[in-house]
């Protein structure tokens, strides 16, 4: 099954929900951002809203995941009557902040068996035969995701395209790890999604070789987190531009950031003008460090 060949211009930007499925999130910015008001009511509204945004404009891929607070609840009740959206969600994580912006823990990892047997039924609860795109969440080189054989087996019989997302200074480590997994002779994953922005740019070959081994490629966290808040458009482009041909998330919270990241698909960037925007990047332990000093707000 090929998730994005079909999708151009616009549709290859994708919306994640990851910063309106709860009320705490580490993006930049959510003070002004979201509403006062972020009961779940009030988060299932702004949600919908942005959905309906990039439906109209021409976004066909949606993506969550178990760890994003009420994201897969507040997609599911959209998807009736949208033929032809893409549905992927992540597993792996367990939301444990109980709709609060302060918590001590807002999520807790476990790639194990028994953590993949849950919430795949939580999963298909809520999408059920929506579900096209289903990834291991936050994959790094010491996953036990990566060598656990029984839970491969049980990944490529869950019936939705497995891929798997990535984070850390060492992505391309796990992304060439994780094309090394084989079930019966096949390549388990069939998609990668990894941080690739302008401040971090280490998984840009990884990601190549991903897509010349007949992945799709998926980017989030284009904006940074909001660290590069007002350069929206050609910071996304420049994602797009990419020559492994990947699918970029919007991360947007309210609806003129959305606007202003779907103007990306329409701005043409110049091989020089590409050079030097990613002509300065972070060192990934220093962007990684950077991202996990950020407070969720």
């Amino acid at each position: 099954m090929d998730l994005f060949s079909a999708l151009t211009g616009v549709a290859r930007i994708g919306l994640g929900l990851a910063a309106v499925g709860r009320p705490g999130y580490i993006n930049l910015g959510r003070d002004t951002d979201l509403p006062a008001d972020r009961t779940v009511e009030a988060m299932r509204e702004r949600a919908h809203t942005l959905l309906d945004d990039a439906w109209a404009a021409g976004v066909r891929y949606f993506d969550v995941a178990r760890s994003y607070g009420r994201a897969e609840e507040f997609l599911a009740s959209w998807l009736p009557g949208h033929d032809g959206a893409i549905a992927g969600s992540k597993w792996g994580y367990t939301y444990t902040a109980d709709w609060r912006v302060t918590a001590e823990k807002h999520e807790v990892k476990d790639h194990g068996v028994a953590t993949f047997d849950r919430q795949i039924g939580e999963t298909r609860a809520l999408l059920g035969d929506r579900l096209a795109l289903y990834q291991i969440h936050s994959v790094t080189p010491d996953s036990p995701a990566l060598t656990d054989r029984e839970l491969h087996r049980r990944l490529a019989g869950q019936g939705a395209v497995v891929g798997f997302s990535t984070s850390g200074p060492r992505q391309a480590d796990a992304i060439r790890a994780a094309l090394e997994v084989e079930v019966d002779g096949r390549r388990l994953f069939r998609c990668v999604q990894a941080t690739w922005n302008l401040l971090e740019t280490s998984a840009g070959p990884a990601l190549a070789e991903a897509r010349a081994a007949g992945c799709e490629v998926i980017v989030k966290e284009g904006m940074a987190n909001g660290r590069l808040a007002g350069r929206d458009a050609e910071a996304l482009a420049a994602a797009l531009q990419q020559p492994w041909s990947p699918i970029v998330l919007s991360g947007a919270a309210a609806e003129a950031q959305l606007a202003s990241n779907l103007r990306a698909a329409s701005l043409a960037l110049t091989a020089d003008e590409l050079d030097r925007l990613t002509a300065a990047p972070e060192p990934p332990e220093q962007y990684w460090q950077t991202r996990a000093s950020l407070a969720w707000s």
